[in-house]
């Protein structure tokens, strides 16, 4: 019998709970969730199968989003977050309780094709100074023994997602890993041979790019180069060959070469950046598909391309954090409400992309400067519309930077109303706003309308709070059974 104490801490969660009530490389795609205008799940999915794209991955578990992806026959792999890894290395109830809820549930007859479960996301990332690294092999291995007591450990594999920073080199073939990471690493690969899982890595050259104003710009594409790095007998041409080929070689030196790898991230932006734009996002991903569909494979790996790659992204998510650049939020193939943004063969049957069916939109009204107001207040309300709002298009580089002062402050009063669902109030300003049917996009810079779903985004919110009152009923449990 539970100790009085435990039991009033057990049926306050109780309580809780009830308040929440109220060996060809195949094309996938990164379907994240960071937006202030969500498409309802299910018409993801059927932008998915439109596009003929059999392979997704998501960052987390969303049960509308599983559900959504009932019977379609996509691939999935489910994610998770970083910061559950602690919760999920601590007890194995936890991990058999994740599992239950969040895999086994959904592939039953007509269910969810759930292949991986990626444990933590670039957990290794150096910029975390560790704070993950002591927590993925015991989560790995509590989520093994739960997958196995479901009697799933055969078909869906766990694996972790690691950035391209967790290995270095100023060569391919002399790659390596992170000192500080060679024995995670080993620990790690080892654990993936054992039950067949593929090695997970992220590599973006755009951000090489980015972060790095003597990097060559043509050997970040696919398209030939004059800066070609050459490596005893071979020659690297592109970014991607020669990232790929450190991994290889790291890889080899603790014993692992021929271990499959999957490309977990890999894209180009749209906006937000200088050299993110939507010439050099089609470029950039037609060249990654077609070099990946070629076979031609790389170097240290020739014709063995890698197993799976999926595009990041599926669609722009507004809501991202802008810390690494505004280019962040811009990610996607196609824009947030699912229209293409440009014209991209994925080598999977259409020659082109397919726009979302059925997109339930605000109406067609934007919130603009008012003409005839005197501007010299306005500095203010733009700060705090662009502080709720997505403004990144305006920044230097973005597709909206050349559109004026007017157009600026009509940009992102309208970014704001949008948000606002066009509530009439948010388009005051103290009269500097005005409501105009007429639409004032420019060129590239798009004034967006918002879409009208909004129960996406509060159901996941109920769900991972669902989530974590029974994590913490397991914990309390699991604290006054060993103190009394």
């Amino acid at each position: 019998m539970l100790e009085p104490r435990c039991t009033a801490a057990l049926l306050f969660l109780v309580a809780l709970w009830s308040s929440a009530l109220v060996a060809e490389s195949a094309i996938g795609v990164n379907w994240g969730a960071v937006s202030f205008h969500r498409l309802k799940p299910s018409t993801v999915v059927d932008l998915l199968k439109d596009n003929k794209i059999q392979k997704v991955k998501i960052f987390d578990a969303d049960p509308d989003v599983l559900t959504a992806l009932m019977g379609s026959r996509i691939q999935v792999m489910v994610g998770i977050p970083n910061e559950m890894l602690a919760v999920m290395s601590s007890s194995t109830d936890i991990s058999d309780l994740w599992v239950r809820q969040n895999v086994s549930r959904y592939m039953v007859k007509g269910g969810v094709d759930i292949r991986y479960v990626a444990v933590g996301n670039e957990p290794f990332l150096a910029s975390y100074s560790g704070q993950f690294q002591s927590l993925v092999m015991p989560a790995l291995l509590n989520l093994q023994q739960s997958l196995a007591k479901a009697n799933l450990a055969g078909y869906v594999k766990l694996v972790v997602p690691c950035n391209a920073d967790a290995y270095e080199s100023s060569l391919p073939s002399q790659g390596a890993f992170r000192p500080e990471l060679t024995q995670i690493m080993t620990q790690l690969v080892s654990f993936l041979n054992s039950n067949g899982s593929p090695f997970v890595v992220n590599i973006y050259p755009f951000l090489s790019l980015y972060g790095n104003s003597d990097f060559p710009q043509d050997y970040a594409f696919f398209e030939g180069t004059s800066h070609s790095v050459t490596d005893g007998p071979n020659v690297y041409t592109n970014a991607f060959d020669g990232n790929f080929d450190t991994l290889v070689a790291a890889l080899t030196k603790l014993g692992y070469g021929q271990m499959p790898i999957v490309i977990g991230e890999i894209g180009w932006p749209s906006d937000g950046a200088i050299g993110a734009n939507l010439t050099a996002a089609r470029v950039f991903n037609q060249g990654l598909i077609n070099h990946a569909l070629s076979n031609k494979g790389t170097p240290l790996r020739p014709g063995i391309p890698p197993m799976d790659i999926f595009l990041f992204s599926l669609l722009d998510e507004g809501a991202k954090s802008v810390l690494p650049g505004n280019f962040e939020r811009h990610w996607g193939i196609f824009s947030f409400d699912g229209q293409a943004k440009y014209a991209l063969n994925l080598g999977l049957g259409n020659k082109l992309l397919k726009n979302a069916k059925n997109v339930q939109y605000l109406p067609s009204r934007w919130c603009i400067a008012n003409p005839s107001s005197n501007m010299n207040t306005v500095a203010n309300h733009i700060q705090i519309a662009c502080s709720i709002a997505d403004c990144t298009t305006l920044n230097y580089g973005g597709s909206c930077n050349e559109i004026g002062a007017k157009g600026n402050v009509s940009y992102a009063f309208n970014s704001y109303y949008q948000l606002k669902m066009q509530d009439e109030r948010s388009c005051d300003f103290d009269g500097l706003g005005m409501v105009t049917f007429r639409d004032p996009s420019v060129g590239d810079c798009r004034f967006l309308v918002g879409v009208t779903d909004k129960t996406s985004a509060s159901s996941s919110r109920y769900h991972g709070y669902h989530w974590w009152v029974k994590v913490l009923f397991f914990i309390i449990q699991g604290i006054c059974s060993f103190v009394f």
